[in-house]
């Protein structure tokens, strides 16, 4: 077990939506919060509603809202507001949506998500979430049974750091006793979880999948182990 420079991997760091729970498409929380407020709407109505959405999350006012939103819970809550509105919901839809987001049935984790953390503990590895978020979601690992498998936990908003700034992922070797060359960061968005690289860590990005299993196989390559 260990690097290509021979320094051992002692701890690994995951991203959360995207790459250990699955990130329904944009049609589905649209009809999915629909459904909440006992609306109807056809096909027509919610592809109409997603063009919306997705034009107004590009305006200028609400890419810069959305800047640093996960640093702190009402940040998150203002700029997915103000995009909201931007896309003319009413404020019935855009309460649903936004709570929708607290469901734990809007984040499927992965099939091999526990197997992995089963095989990472068994290595003697431990194990680290670096999520940009904006409210708690430690009780889904509970509800799978995989809490008690996690080290730790480094939620944007409990931090007022997100990525792609290094602190957020010192942050999780400081919790996990690690030196940047004894950790690896797997995460799924070039953009955010590249970050871990100015920290010195190793990262591995996923390519996007949304069938049952993550692939989640490649970490246990990078370690050397099957």
């Amino acid at each position: 077990m260990g690097d290509d420079v021979g320094v051992p991997t002692k701890g690994v760091l995951f991203d959360w939506r995207g790459t250990l729970v699955n990130d329904p498409d944009d049609a589905w929380w649209v009809r999915t919060a629909l459904e909440r407020i006992e609306r109807r709407m056809d096909d027509a109505g919610v592809a109409e509603l997603v063009d919306r959405l997705r034009q107004a999350r590009e305006l200028p006012s609400v890419v810069s809202a959305h800047a640093r939103a996960d640093c702190a819970a009402e940040q998150h809550r203002a700029a997915t507001m103000l995009w909201f509105s931007e896309a003319n919901l009413d404020s019935a839809l855009a309460e649903a949506l936004y709570t929708l987001d607290l469901d734990p049935v809007a984040h499927p984790f992965f099939q091999d998500v526990p197997e992995t953390f089963e095989r990472l503990r068994t290595l003697g590895i431990k194990i680290a979430i670096v999520s940009d978020i904006h409210f708690d979601f430690r009780r889904e690992f509970a509800l799978l049974g995989i809490d008690g498998l996690v080290n730790a936990y480094i939620l944007s908003f409990e931090h007022g750091v997100q990525k792609p700034d290094p602190r957020i992922f010192m942050l999780a070797l400081d919790h996990l006793d690690l030196s940047a060359s004894e950790a690896l960061m797997v995460g799924d968005r070039p953009e955010r979880d590249g970050g871990a690289v100015h920290a010195g860590i190793r990262t591995l990005l996923l390519p996007q999948e949304d069938g049952p299993r993550r692939g989640l196989r490649s970490v246990l390559a990078m370690l050397h182990q099957t």
